[in-house]
């Protein structure tokens, strides 16, 4: 299979599920299952997948009922003595590489040439697997209560440092001022806005500020505004946020202000370009990775990032 059909194949699923009118991020993962925790899938050794991979399996698993985030090969499967089920379908995954070729230059000379790619491979989700140890089945685990779940949080985001300022009618995220530096004074620095917790209904808070810490990491990361567009912006974090939220124990409900017009646009953009999702879902992956960074290390104060002017 080619890139491009791998590309295709995938997108043409997501666009699926936007034309019926349900972005696939924000199905709930209720699993009743030890690792139901954690909303992102997971490989046979526990390792999350990344980019769209976490997208194709979610709406995989949606579609077919599964509760469990876990998939295997048919070989991982087999190595540990379990039968993937007679009759039973797998999920694509992708992952990307690249391979050195050397040409010849018009001057004679040999040159190297780094070519990127893209494979796929088939897995199967444990409930499809006969014969797996008893841990891989195991029924869910004591999950923090409502008040742990906020104080994790509020934890996750004083951790951050980020800038959080609560007050007005709506949230956004401003770009640090040109003359500004970081951290710098809060008149020149960049910062998140938000209204206070009491105006947000069903846990609509926490989604949000994920959302906006999103952004506050896109010149943390490099993120090329400009280039990319705001809307994949918006789509970068929406998807990071809803990973997050999964991870802290938090709801990530419907609070993306303008979705119509934002989902408009994405339907575009991916008809268009199949790669368009596979952007935004590898960057929400390092967006995700960069803001879990500040909790994986909570002995010590976090040391604060550079920061990196957005192109």
């Amino acid at each position: 299979m080619e890139k491009q059909d791998l590309y295709t194949r995938i997108t043409n699923r997501i666009v699926a599920e936007l034309e019926k009118g349900c972005r696939p991020w924000l199905k709930p993962w209720n699993a009743e299952h030890a690792a139901g925790r954690i909303t992102r899938p997971l490989r046979h050794n526990g390792t999350p997948y990344r980019g769209i991979n976490i997208l194709n399996l979610w709406i995989a698993a949606t579609t077919s009922g599964y509760t469990c985030p876990i998939w295997f090969t048919y070989k991982q499967a087999k190595e540990l003595g379990a039968q993937v089920r007679k009759g039973e379908k797998g999920e694509l995954v992708v992952f990307a590489s690249k391979i050195t070729r050397t040409e010849a230059t018009p001057q004679g000379e040999e040159t190297e040439r780094k070519i990127p790619f893209l494979k796929g491979y088939t897995v199967f989700n444990v409930e499809q697997i006969d014969g797996l140890p008893s841990h891989f089945t195991a029924p869910a685990a004591p999950t923090l209560d409502p008040v742990q779940r906020i104080a994790h949080a509020e934890s996750f985001f004083a951790n951050t440092k980020a800038d959080i300022r609560h007050g007005g009618d709506r949230a956004f995220y401003r770009l640090p001022t040109p003359e500004g530096t970081w951290p710098g004074h809060h008149t020149d620095g960049d910062y998140i806005q938000v209204p206070h917790k009491g105006s947000f209904f069903n846990g609509g808070y926490y989604p949000t500020v994920l959302h906006e810490l999103g952004h506050w990491s896109e010149v943390r990361l490099g993120w090329d505004r400009e280039k990319h567009g705001y809307p994949m912006g918006e789509l970068v974090a929406e998807l990071s946020s809803c990973y997050l939220a999964g991870e802290l124990g938090v709801p990530h409900g419907d609070h993306l202000e303008n979705h119509a017009a934002y989902v408009k646009s994405w339907l575009e953009s991916m008809r268009n370009d199949p790669s368009y999702v596979f952007q935004a879902a590898k960057q929400a992956s390092k967006v995700t990775d960069y803001l879990l960074s500040f909790v994986r290390q909570p002995e010590t104060e976090p040391a604060k990032p550079e920061l990196v002017a957005a192109a």
